[in-house]
């Protein structure tokens, strides 16, 4: 275990001893949990302006479109599990996605996917899969260059969208985006393993029934058994999206599609 680990579990542990002895309220007062700092840290989103590179970061749950088009995601991998799988299904169908992928997981699996993301986008999900919103700008920057520049060595391209672990976002994640550019990506619609455990052609139902125009779709590559509730239907889902008059894209060929908002006079 690292020493952040360490320092973080025990600090959770005394936590929940302070949360059941004087409530939450007061245990965030007792560890100063509701006093970021005022510069710095994870939580200022407008630290150190002069180091902006950028006007605005855009933060995406999904695309605004009327065009039947919807793009799936995948975290967290590469890994030797499930990502051949899910590549599988995708050259199968012919259906481009976009990979959030985590450095340390493409260090280690390139070979899975050096020649076979063609037809994939690309995005940065760090290069730990740490929780992005506890560290400081300088941490979300390290996380995020290692990961671009794993992804710039293996692919001879570079990202442009990121996605942080668990969907948290800090301000020290708006601002390391900013530096590189990115867009943060989030969904509108994700799969769920644990609820359709014993109904697994309910998860294809779930998706092909409910997506919208313009919906981003969570789906992951690297995990526990429960994935393959998901990943074993994504050959039903592209056919049953595509019954539906369904296009399938990359979340960047999606968001070219946003319409430009009302009362711009554009």
């Amino acid at each position: 275990m690292s020493r952040r680990a360490a320092m973080r579990a025990a600090l959770f542990t005394a936590g929940g001893v302070a949360c059941g002895a004087a409530g939450v309220s007061e245990a965030t007062r007792l560890f100063g949990w509701d006093r970021p700092p005022l510069g710095g840290g994870y939580a200022a989103a407008a630290d150190s302006p002069e180091r902006l590179r950028n006007p605005a970061v855009s933060v995406r749950y999904y695309v605004e479109t009327t065009e039947p088009v919807v793009a799936f995601t995948f975290d967290d991998g590469p890994g030797p599990n499930w990502t051949p799988m899910v590549l599988d299904a995708l050259d199968q169908a012919a259906v481009p996605a976009t990979f959030f992928m985590v450095g340390s997981q493409l260090e280690k699996h390139a070979g899975l996917v050096r020649n076979r993301m063609a037809r994939h986008e690309i995005g940065n999900h760090s290069w730990s899969h740490d929780d992005l919103a506890t560290l400081d700008r300088p941490g979300v920057e390290d996380e995020l260059a290692r990961t671009h520049d794993m992804v710039r060595k293996v692919f001879g391209r570079e990202p442009t969208v990121m996605r942080p672990p668990y969907g948290h976002l800090g301000g020290s994640t708006l601002l390391a985006a900013n530096r590189f550019g990115y867009d943060v990506v989030l969904w509108s619609h994700l799969m769920r393993e644990r609820h359709f455990a014993d109904d697994p052609d309910g998860q294809v139902r779930d998706i092909v029934d409910n997506v919208r125009p313009g919906a981003i779709i969570l789906a992951h590559d690297v995990g526990k058994e429960r994935r393959l509730v998901a990943l074993r239907g994504l050959a039903a889902m592209f056919a049953g999206l595509r019954a539906r008059g369904f296009r399938l894209a990359t979340v960047s060929e999606l968001t070219a599609l946003g319409q430009t908002p009302a009362g711009t006079g554009v």
